[in-house]
Formats: C-alpha cells, sequence, structure tokens
C-alpha cells in the first residue's frame, strides 16, 4: 500500500508517518520509485503499536524507540524484555532524596524481602514506591503502609494475570509485542479498573444510591 493508503488506514498522518521512519520507530517502506515506497501489514502493526504506546501508554518518542529496540533485539531474554518496557513506564526522580525518601526505601525494602520478590529498592518501580509513601508521609497519610501488603497481594494477582496472557503467544515476535503491551498498556487498564472499583466500594461502604435508584 501508499503512504497515503497507511495513513487512511490508522488514522496517522503522512509527516507524522515519515517523523516515526526518520526517528527510526517505523521501518522505511520498500521502494517502487525514486519517489515512491509500499508498505504492508507490517507497518499498519507497528504503526498502531506507537500510537497506543504514545496516546494510552504516556511514552516518549525516546523511550518507545528504546522499547521498540528491544522487541527487535533477539538476542535478549522475555525477562529482560518485560524489565525494559516497565523501566520506561516507571517515572525517574533525579532530586536528592530527603530524609522521607531514604525511611521509605526501608519500608519498601522490608516489603520486597516479606513477599519473597525478586526486587530490590534500586529498581526503578521501587524508588517510585519509596517516593510515592515519602508523599504520603509529608502530607500526614503515613498509616498508608499498613495496607501496603494488600497492595502487594492485588499486585501480584495482576502481575501473574498479565504473564498468563503473555505465555499464550509462543511465536516471539507476538510474544514479545504483548510483553510490551500488557506492561505498558496493562497499567493504564488497571488504573481505570482501580478507579471504577472505587466508585463501587465507596458507594457501598458510604451508603451512595446505586446508579439509576431513585435518591431522596
Amino acid at each position: 500500500m501508499r503512504i497515503g493508503e497507511l495513513s487512511r488506514r490508522t488514522g496517522v498522518s503522512v509527516p507524522t508517518i515519515k517523523y516515526y521512519v526518520r526517528e527510526g520507530l517505523l521501518p522505511a517502506g520498500e521502494l517502487t520509485s525514486p519517489n515512491q515506497a509500499s508498505y504492508d501489514e507490517t507497518h499498519e502493526r507497528r504503526l498502531r503499536l506507537i500510537r497506543a504506546l504514545l496516546d494510552v501508554g504516556g511514552l516518549s518518542v525516546a523511550g518507545i524507540r528504546e522499547v521498540l529496540a528491544a522487541i527487535e533485539d533477539r538476542e535478549r531474554s522475555v525477562h529482560k524484555l518485560l524489565g525494559t518496557a516497565a523501566d520506561r513506564v516507571v517515572p525517574r526522580y533525579t532530586d536528592e532524596p530527603g530524609e522521607g525518601v531514604v525511611a521509605a526505601r526501608k519500608v519498601v525494602a522490608e516489603l520486597i524481602a516479606r513477599r519473597g520478590w525478586h526486587g530490590h529498592t534500586g529498581n526503578p518501580a521501587g524508588e517510585a514506591l519509596a517516593i510515592a509513601l515519602a508523599a504520603l508521609t509529608e502530607v500526614g497519610h503515613g498509616d498508608f503502609a499498613e495496607v501496603l501488603d494488600a497492595y502487594a497481594g492485588a499486585a501480584e494477582q495482576v502481575a501473574a494475570a498479565d504473564l498468563e496472557y503473555v505465555a499464550r503467544n509462543v511465536e516471539r515476535d507476538d510474544l514479545v509485542e504483548s510483553v510490551v503491551v500488557g506492561t505498558v498498556l496493562g497499567d493504564a487498564v488497571f488504573a481505570a479498573l482501580r478507579r471504577l472499583a472505587h466508585v463501587d466500594a465507596s458507594g457501598r461502604v458510604f451508603g451512595v444510591e446505586a446508579p439509576g435508584a431513585n435518591g431522596p
């Protein structure tokens, strides 16, 4: 297909497609003449993945480039690929840690040891958790750490579901793509589900009328 057809199929403008090609996110089409190139379904699939990682996953162009490079690295294990995808989603903090963050790191380290997790506080996710716990303490909600194990238990179930989904794909190309999609877009899905559950739980705990019920 020509680039115009690729644009119509995906809803991505021609200039944007050309930008992705220049940035190395999308392979160039096969030249059919000095000024024309042909694209196929693999380009369409990659383009849709790029847009999903950008629009829903919130990754930067540089982050997407790193994730796509990991997908194409056939020497990289699935475990390391999962780590690459996850690390690009977790926000990085460059500020010098204060006493609150140092104390929160200890809480995170104890949680990891208690759960028997294969991880460490230096992991970007561990550091992000420490930053969040320190912020909670700063605003007077340090007791939130008391529900940390409940959160961890729920996270274990979600992680198991993620990897069960990934394991269904036996072909390398499908497998690595599902790892990225499950990690990056799965975060967006879980966040939305958590908020929906909050609405339901709030209604049950505080006695709010169910949708459609006659109010007072």
